[in-house]
C-alpha cells in the first residue's frame, strides 16, 4: 500500500514536474517537446501492450481473448465519449487567446479541464497494474504514464499565463491536474483488489484508454509541427527502453 501510494503522487507529481520545466522553457521549441513526447508515447504504448493488454489475456483464462478485446474497446469509447464533451490537447493546445477577457480565459480553463479529465483513467490504469499483484509491471505501468504526465504539464503552462492567468495560479491549477491521477490511481487500486474476477477486463480496459491517449492524442501532436520523422524514432526509443526494462526485469 505504501508503494502504491509513493507511486501514485509519483504520477500525479510528475505533471507538476511538467508545469515547472514549462515556466522554465515557455518559448522551447516545438520540435523539443514533440520528441519528449513522442518518447513518453513509445514507453506508455509498450507499457499498455507488456504491462496491461498481455496480462490481461493471461488473467482471463478460457474466455481471455474475448474479454481483453472487449476491455479494451470499452476502454477506448469511453475516452472517446469523454473526448466529444471536452476537446484535449491536439484540439485545444494551438488555440491562441485573442485577449484577456472572460471568452480566453474560459477557453484556457476548458483546456486544463480536459487534461484532468483524461488523466483520470491514466491513473485508473496505474492503480490496475499494482491490483494485479505485479509489481514490476506495475512500476513500468506508472513510469511510462508519469513520462506522458510531463510533457503535458508543460503544455499547461503557455496558454494559461498568455490568458491572463497568474503564475501562482498557473501552478495551482498543474497541481489539480496531477492530483486527479493521484484519485485515479487508487480507484483503479481498490477496484481490482476488492474483485479480481475484474482485473481481466480492468487491465484490458487501461490497456484500451492508453492506447486511445497515443493514437489520438500524442502522435497527432508530435506530428503537427513538422518533426514527423524525429517523433517517430522517439517513439522507437521510447518502446525499446521498456521492452528493454521489461526483460531485464523479469
Amino acid at each position: 500500500m505504501k508503494l502504491v501510494l509513493i507511486t501514485a503522487l509519483g504520477v500525479g507529481g510528475a505533471t507538476v514536474i511538467g508545469a515547472l520545466i514549462g515556466f522554465l522553457f515557455k518559448k522551447a521549441s516545438h520540435r523539443f517537446s514533440d520528441i519528449v513526447l513522442s518518447f513518453a508515447a513509445g514507453v506508455m504504448l509498450a507499457a499498455a501492450i507488456l504491462g496491461l493488454i498481455l496480462p490481461a489475456l493471461e488473467y482471463g483464462g478460457r474466455w481471455g481473448l474475448l474479454v481483453t478485446v472487449a476491455g479494451i474497446f470499452v476502454g477506448a469509447i469511453c475516452l472517446n465519449l469523454i473526448d466529444k464533451i471536452v476537446p484535449h490537447l491536439h484540439k485545444m493546445v494551438g488555440t491562441e487567446p485573442e485577449s484577456h477577457n472572460n471568452a480566453s480565459l474560459s477557453r484556457v480553463l476548458l483546456f486544463v479541464s480536459a487534461i484532468a479529465i483524461h488523466n483520470l483513467p491514466e491513473g485508473i490504469a496505474a492503480g490496475v497494474g499494482f491490483g494485479s499483484g505485479d509489481t514490476s509491471q506495475a512500476l513500468l505501468i506508472a513510469g511510462g504514464i508519469a513520462l506522458q504526465n510531463i510533457p503535458e504539464g508543460m503544455v499547461i503552462i503557455g496558454p494559461m499565463i498568455a490568458a491572463g492567468v497568474s503564475p501562482k495560479r498557473t501552478f495551482v491549477c498543474a497541481m489539480l491536474t496531477g492530483l486527479v491521477e493521484v484519485v485515479g490511481t487508487f480507484l483503479g487500486y481498490f477496484a481490482v483488489s476488492v474483485s479480481l474476477v475484474i482485473l481481466p477486463f480492468a487491465l484490458a480496459f487501461a490497456g484500451g484508454t492508453m492506447l486511445y491517449v497515443i493514437s489520438d492524442e500524442m502522435i497527432p501532436e508530435t506530428h503537427a509541427h513538422g518533426s514527423q520523422r524525429g517523433a517517430t524514432y522517439a517513439l522507437l526509443v521510447g518502446f525499446c527502453v521498456m521492452l528493454v526494462s521489461d526483460v531485464l526485469l523479469g
